[in-house]
């Protein structure tokens, strides 16, 4: 395979990751954050798949629209702001033949970044309809991702910076059905249409890449509730996730000037994903605590495959966990307090980006609900999202003007990325 060819699979490879991101529960190497409502951002989403306190748990576990009585509307947004730094970092230029022997002394640059982050916007609504005391069906739509990282033009490790912008959108139809007062059972299918934008231009040369990638797929969810009583209940939840198929225009301008596109079909694994919730109010208290288990399957994104283009690039992901815990304290008629704690583990293992930055993080979450009445109330919630640093080294080989000559380049650093999400959210029953 010909230095140029590689080169465009390299960067169009990053392009697909970063589409990648627009998934099941916010997919995201780097950052997986959770957008579904201003109650699970406060709580961490710890008992997520079976507190139940509005319409938003259909996102969880669809089993639990068994635990509504009434007509359930909710709807909000969240804003997810990024951090990411690219600290005591070094970028290599090296002039070399077709066989990697240098032509020249190597140049070396400062490659650090203070913040390569940004913020995005995340709607969302949820409605559940009981038909009767056996059946209920509801239907949501939410952003599952939304997120940005862009570094400057003049950055000197351009092309493996730039822009990386993704939205995606999830749109779900589920049923519930109550077996009996202890077990109810759901299911429901999911839209997800996936949008990303990339940005690659080699520092003081030509554009390498402007790539606008979306993408459609189906999947399914199912779950049950285990009821002991009103005030002891367990949630398990499970997410299938399949290949998203992404189209897209890729505009590329290599390092001799020479412009060419690629138009092709490009297949993206999804993790699947179980999640385990228990809630439990203590009784004759206004505490209840709750907490959650998700496993995400992240081993299934290995590698990158297209129609035309074959294997995009590897990635060897592993597979990633959450642990939850959150408590509840039921002040009053009019408040409600709830603060959570998560552990998140890395999706990334020894394959690590400087645009796509990946630890494990810690979730420090708090959050409130006011009761405007009986029927209606508005929810706050805030988490603060904290990473680690990781060491990154990556690198490429570009074509150049003279035959037989690249362009070899090397980026070393360490990342850091930390996020803040914060939510408001309506609901009311009918």
């Amino acid at each position: 395979m010909n230095k140029t060819r590689l080169f465009k699979k390299s960067l169009l490879a990053v392009t697909i990751t970063t589409a990648t991101l627009a998934s099941q529960h916010t997919l995201a190497a780097g950052f997986q954050l959770n957008a579904q409502s201003a109650t699970g951002i406060g709580r961490a989403f710890a008992g997520d798949a079976v507190i139940a306190d509005n319409a938003s748990v259909m996102a969880r576990n669809p089993a639990a629209m068994a635990l509504f009585d009434d007509v359930e509307l909710s709807l909000g947004f969240e804003s997810i702001t990024s951090m990411i730094e690219v600290k005591d970092a070094t970028y290599t230029r090296l002039l070399v033949d077709g066989s990697g022997n240098p032509l020249a002394a190597p140049t070396q640059s400062d490659a650090s970044y203070d913040d390569a982050g940004g913020t995005s916007i995340a709607p969302n609504i949820h409605l559940i309809v009981p038909v009767n005391e056996t059946f209920a069906w509801g239907i949501n739509a939410y952003t599952n991702f939304g997120t940005k990282t862009e570094f400057s033009d003049d950055y000197v490790a351009g092309e493996y910076g730039g822009l990386t912008d993704v939205k995606s959108m999830n749109i779900g139809l589920a049923g519930s059905f109550r077996m009996n007062e202890q077990w109810s059972f759901g299911a429901g299918l999911d839209i997800i249409y996936g949008q990303g934008k990339l940005e690659r231009s080699l520092t003081g040369g030509p554009e390498l890449l402007d790539v606008d990638a979306d993408g459609w797929a189906l999947g399914f969810n199912v779950g049950t509730v285990y009821e002991l009583n009103e005030n002891n209940r367990f949630g398990l939840a499970y997410h299938y996730s399949p290949k998203l198929q992404a189209t897209g225009d890729i505009n590329f301008a290599g390092y001799t000037g020479s412009n060419s596109a690629i138009s092709d079909t490009l297949y993206m694994p999804l993790p699947d994903l179980l999640e385990f919730s228990g809630y439990h109010r203590i009784e004759d208290t206004k505490f209840a605590v709750h907490y959650s288990i998700q496993y995400i399957g992240w081993s299934s994104f290995d590698k990158l495959e297209a129609d035309k283009s074959g294997t995009l690039n590897d990635y060897e992901w592993q597979n990633g966990m959450h642990y939850a815990l959150g408590g509840t304290y039921y002040l009053n008629q009019d408040w409600t307090l709830r603060a959570g704690y998560m552990y998140d583990t890395s999706a990334q293992d020894e394959l690590t980006s400087i645009s796509v930055p990946d630890s494990d993080r810690q979730w420090f979450s708090t959050g409130f609900t006011y009761h405007l009445d009986s029927k209606s109330n508005i929810d706050f919630g805030f988490t603060y999202l904290m990473g680690k640093d990781v060491d990154v080294k990556e690198s490429k080989a570009l074509p150049t003007s003279t035959s037989g000559v690249y362009l070899a380049t090397q980026v070393e650093g360490t990342t850091h990325a930390d996020a803040i999400l914060l939510g408001l959210q309506y609901s009311r029953s009918f």
